[in-house]
């Protein structure tokens, strides 16, 4: 039962019941308007995860704005409730509106037309209806069409990490009630769906091509005397086409079964294309029509009528045209390239003679480095002096190579000779090199892109985010010229995609949606990657428009590579290693890993629970683990970047950096999260919480403008005077510091002798700075008693270095090295942490032994 009065909502009337929940007509007191209210399902109305679920969600439908989608107003709660304010449309549904009868054919084209505008406003968006149908489409008194409850059955999923992705298939059966919902219609359901696996996009346009057979028709597309029955036919069967009226236009019957395709490749891509094809069916004449597909023909004699048709064409061309030479024909190859960690790092090089790519030596090798091969041979060769090598990309004569190692930007030439650095770029995510001898590059996953003389110099940005929404630039590609390029913008929906930027600075411009990087196809073909697939465009850069309908080269690509000579070249995303947190005691021995994925791993003081962030559905989240029963729940829901938490000494607050101000900054919550997040620290630069003091009295973070300056701060959180503190600030790098358990020592890692190395100094006054590591080292970690520093090696092993303090001296012994990691690891904060009993925690790469997916190569590609 709903009670008459929500907060400021009166309900008036109870409009419908579904899947998906009650619905209630209702008045908005406040602002004088007419909304409908939908409550959720009980059967996870009371389910805390999948209610903030719905919360982030909730968000992302909200920006659909557009004249042919119900718009959602806001997601509130009353009494435990929660429930989605929506727009009221009036109006009859298209199913009342189709009654079992056909509409006139220009009705049902127009009304499917709007349907199509929907659906591509909200794929551009990235979100997918997933229950597509005559009742969730209103036709108002002025006979505008408006689709409902776009992106609700996606909301009643699970998360993506649930066990049997059950989320997919057609009935869900909640454990709370035993009660099953429907997720999705069966007769309106792609056979991908209905199987129980992944959909995307084309689910939708799978479901469209039924309602538009509906609409001509006046039948289902597929029709049973039960939900499996349906299905069987959805599965196996065509529709009935000779229900089709004979006056519907061949365009439209060629459009509508290309939805109903049962393959999805086989199936129209984008609600574009189909919204393209129905414009040009309102404006085609009535007399190209058929009705089922030339009936009384044979398949057999329709085929032999066919290779007729085209013998006898063969036969009409002209002899001296015979002899014309033929354009040369598409042609796809592939090369297999040594073992490699990294399947996705590899570029061609722009004149299409040579390919480099990171690999390792040997399956056993857990250092890569740049190979480059020339595509007319069949052996690569290794680039000395590229060490850990990511991200290559070609100069524009194909003579030299700039990549990311050591947090730095370097240069080589492939004939021989050393790296030459140019330019700090702590992650380097991607680069581009011009004909006026500058590098454009992302230093950083967030941050602009910044550009660099080949010489080396100062980074000057060249892009500006769109803080707080956008996250970061990267992977630039210039077009001829070298003035104008491609990039990647990664942020909410509407911001995020492809950009075409220019190098006087001027404001870039978004050209498409998509999954990652764009590159030119020369002379004017943009390609990019959507749901895994490769897609080209046609791009007109003097008006910063795509034009045309997208063209799809390959699927199951991961990443590709264009040379200015037209070959492109691709392959997978599978390979590589993943990471999870791992127990190791002190011999190297695992114990027990939690599983997933995370980032940062903190211990809660008690031991009892993991905090860390990680990403799911391109949203950065703190997340809690409690290790004895392996159950994680989110801590944070922001649409924001939130990450690298840290526990109180106390366990009763965690503070966490978060890009909700723009930059990152401090927030904190209490741990049970009772109370909600509050900021703690802003400031210009972004800072990172690294440690809190035993005492409770400080807490130290590490400060970047994330291209060249690395401080270590602390704030102090008791008393009244909160001004921070600044404890290393030389022109060298110093980061990722950690108090010792007395709270007299920090032990922190600096560059100061040319390469990373931890050292100590007294806390609060430092006096003298005392050397800990020997050979290299990051991420130091104290023992629970304090005699012990712990780091990670540059050759990843785990190191335990003695120590002795008595009074201001500070004794550090001979390193000594415990076990092998494969650490996750990253500038901003350690990959590990160890327990009081002196096990480790460590986010370690699961060894495997590399991966030799090939690279396709693409030649003489025409559209």
């Amino acid at each position: 039962m709903i009670e008459r009065r929500l907060g400021h909502y009166d309900i008036t009337a109870h409009l419908g019941s579904g899947g998906m929940g009650d619905v209630y007509q209702a008045t908005d007191t406040k602002l004088g308007r007419s909304v409908a209210l939908k409550f959720l399902p009980e059967a996870f109305a009371h389910d805390a995860a999948r209610v903030v679920r719905f919360e982030r969600e909730a968000r992302a439908l909200a920006a659909l704005n557009h004249p042919h989608i119900a718009a959602i107003h806001g997601l509130e709660e009353s009494n435990g409730r929660s429930f989605l304010v929506m727009e009221l449309v009036p109006g009859q549904t298209l199913d009342d509106r189709i009654g079992h009868r056909p509409l006139p054919l220009d009705d049902a084209l127009a009304i499917a037309r709007q349907i199509a505008e929907a659906l591509e406003a909200a794929h551009e968006k990235g979100i997918v209806h997933r229950d597509l149908k005559p009742a969730n489409v209103k036709i108002t008194p002025d006979g505008r069409a408006k689709v409902l409850d776009f992106g609700l059955a996606k909301l009643a999923t699970p998360d993506e990490d649930g066990a049997a992705r059950v989320a997919d298939s057609p009935t869900l059966t909640m454990p709370a009630t035993g009660a099953g919902v429907i997720l999705g219609t069966a007769g309106y359901m792609a056979p991908e769906q209905a199987r129980g696996r992944p959909v995307d996009q084309r689910a939708d346009i799978f479901a469209f091509g039924c309602v538009l057979y509906e609409m001509l028709t006046g039948r289902p597309a597929f029709e049973g005397d039960n939900v499996p029955d349906i299905l069987a036919r959805v599965l196996e069967r065509d529709p009935d086409w000779s229900r089709v009226p004979a006056n519907v236009p061949a365009s439209v019957h060629r459009v509508m079964r290309l939805c109903l395709e049962k393959d999805p490749r086989k199936r129209r891509q984008w609600a574009g294309d189909v919204r393209i094809d129905l414009e040009q069916a309102l404006t085609e004449p009535a007399a190209v029509a058929v009705s089922a597909p030339l009936r009384g023909f044979s398949r057999k004699r329709l085929a032999w009528i066919a290779g007729a048709a085209v013998l006898i064409a063969a036969l009409s061309i002209p002899a001296t045209s015979r002899l014309r030479e033929a354009p040369p024909p598409e042609m796809r190859l592939q090369i297999v390239t040594p073992t490699t960690r990294a399947p996705l790092n590899f570029a061609l090089s722009p004149d299409g003679r040579s390919i480099v790519f990171v690999a390792a030596e040997s399956p056993t090798d857990t250092t890569e480095h740049l190979f480059v091969r020339s595509l007319d041979e069949t052996t690569a060769r290794a680039i000395p002096g590229t060490a850990g090598a990511r991200n290559p990309f070609w100069s524009p004569d194909s003579k030299s190579i700039g990549f990311f190692a050591s947090e730095q930007l370097y240069r080589i030439d492939i004939s021989g000779g050393p790296a030459q650095a140019l330019a700090p770029a702590p992650i380097g995510m991607g680069g581009a090199w011009n004909v006026d001898g500058t590098i454009l590059f992302a230093a950083n996953t967030v941050s602009p892109l910044l550009r660099v003389p080949v010489a080396g110099g100062d980074a000057v940005p060249v892009t500006t985010l769109a803080v707080p929404r956008q996250l970061g630039h990267r992977f630039p590609s210039f077009l001829p010229g070298g003035r104008q390029f491609l990039f990647y913008a990664e942020g909410e929906p509407d911001v995020s995609g492809i950009y075409l930027g220019s190098m006087d600075g001027s404001p870039a411009k978004r050209l498409t949606a998509a999954d990652s990087l764009g590159a030119l196809l020369p002379p004017d073909r943009l390609l990019f990657l959507r749901q895994g697939a490769l897609v080209a465009r046609q791009l007109d850069a003097t008006r910063g428009e795509l034009t045309g309908d997208p063209i799809t080269l390959a699927s199951d690509v991961g990443s590709f590579s264009i040379s200015t000579s037209g070959i492109v070249a691709h392959r997978p995303a599978g390979g590589g290693r993943q990471a999870r947190i791992t127990w190791f005691d002190r011999n190297g021995q695992a114990v027990v890993g939690p599983p997933g994925f995370v980032n940062a791993p903190e211990l809660s003081p008690d031991g009892r629970q993991v905090a860390f962030d990680r990403t799911t559905r391109g949203n950065r989240d703190i997340w809690l683990m409690d290790l004895a029963r392996d159950s994680v729940t989110p801590f944070t829901v922001h649409p924001a970047v939130d990450g690298y938490p840290l526990w109180s000494p106390d366990g009763a607050q965690i503070v966490f950096e978060s890009t909700r101000n723009g930059t990152f900054d401090l927030w904190i919550r209490s741990s049970s999260g009772a109370s909600p997040e509050q900021l703690l620290l802003e400031a210009p630069e972004s800072e990172w919480p690294l440690h809190w003091s035993k005492d409770g009295r400080f807490l130290l973070y590490q400060t970047s403008d994330l291209e060249t300056k690395w401080d270590l701060w602390v704030l102090p959180m008791i008393g009244s005077d909160r001004t921070p503190l600044v404890v290393a600030n030389s022109p060298f790098v110093e980061r990722m510091g950690q108090f010792s358990p007395d709270g007299r020592w920090l032990a922190y890692e600096t560059n100061e002798s040319g390469r990373p190395e931890i050292v100590a100094q007294a806390f609060p006054r430092a006096s003298g700075r005392f050397a800990v590591s020997t050979g290299g080292g990051t991420a130091p970690r104290w023992r629970a008693d304090g005699n012990e520093i712990f780091f990670i090696a540059p050759d990843g092993k785990m190191m335990a270095v003695p120590i002795t303090t008595t009074g201001s001296a500070f004794e550090a012994g001979k390193p000594t090295a415990l076990f092998p990691t494969n650490i996750m690891g990253l500038p901003f904060k350690s990959q590990y942490t160890v327990s009081r009993d002196g096990r480790f925690l460590v986010n370690n790469l699961q060894p495997d032994e590399g991966t030799v997916s090939p690279i396709t190569l693409i030649l003489n590609w025409k559209p």
